[in-house]
């Protein structure tokens, strides 16, 4: 292509564990692929996962196991979607998205949701798949702010992570409207719609999806007063 001047690109690829002849080449080789002056600025990394700890994305909610993936992208970032971050994410500026997936076999820190918050600041669609929960929930928790968040999907991830997002003093969220969620962890961090700590955001609240049957207390509606 030898009249090209800018390329602009975002590109994702999945081995799947049954795939064992194919290897992804080293992150340093694939940054060394796009020194050329067309790409400019490139960021990329590559993840490959034993047999014992198989990698774990979800696609309307169906699991696919990966050996390994890779993901490459021009910079700055042009794109609304930012799908499949993991704890390999290392921050940046992502001004452009809209719309974040977040997926891992491991749980994500009160820390890692500092840079997530910083690296896309216009986020209005928030998708969080880990079922694991923290394992340093008690370090110091900071105020993250998401302040043109919409959309908050939390409908497979642990408690924790609804615990970070609906607590006032965690998160600020001036602007959240809908929330997906399984009605168990939201009871729990809600403290059964009685507490004071989650109140205020939940009161904004105009859309609760939540699957699974359940039987709502007296204090849900007044919990919801937009429902």
């Amino acid at each position: 292509m030898p009249q090209l001047n800018k390329f602009t690109f975002n590109i994702r690829t999945n081995v799947d564990k049954k795939n064992d002849g194919i290897v992804f080449s080293s992150n340093e080789d694939i940054q060394h692929s796009f020194r050329r002056k067309e790409y400019g600025l490139v960021g990329s990394y590559v993840e490959t996962f034993t047999t014992s700890v198989e990698y774990k994305c979800y696609s309307n909610s169906m699991p696919y196991h990966f050996k390994s993936r890779s993901h490459i992208y021009s910079l700055p970032y042009q794109f609304k979607t930012f799908d499949l971050l993991s704890n390999s994410f290392q921050g940046g500026m992502f001004d452009n998205v809209q719309s974040l997936i977040m997926t891992d076999i491991y749980p994500f820190e009160n820390n890692f949701f500092d840079v997530i918050s910083q690296s896309f600041p216009l986020l209005k669609e928030l998708y969080i798949f880990n079922e694991k929960p923290q394992k340093n929930k008690q370090q110091s928790m900071t105020l993250i702010a998401f302040s043109h968040l919409i959309d908050l999907d939390l409908s497979s991830a642990h408690a924790d992570y609804a615990e970070r997002f609906l607590v006032d003093k965690h998160c600020y969220l001036p602007c959240l409207l809908n929330i997906n969620i399984r009605y168990e962890p939201l009871a729990l961090v809600t403290n059964n719609f009685t507490g004071d700590a989650t109140r205020l955001t939940c009161s904004k609240l105009t859309s609760v999806c939540i699957e699974e049957p359940f039987v709502s207390p007296e204090t849900f509606s007044k919990y919801f007063p937009l429902l």
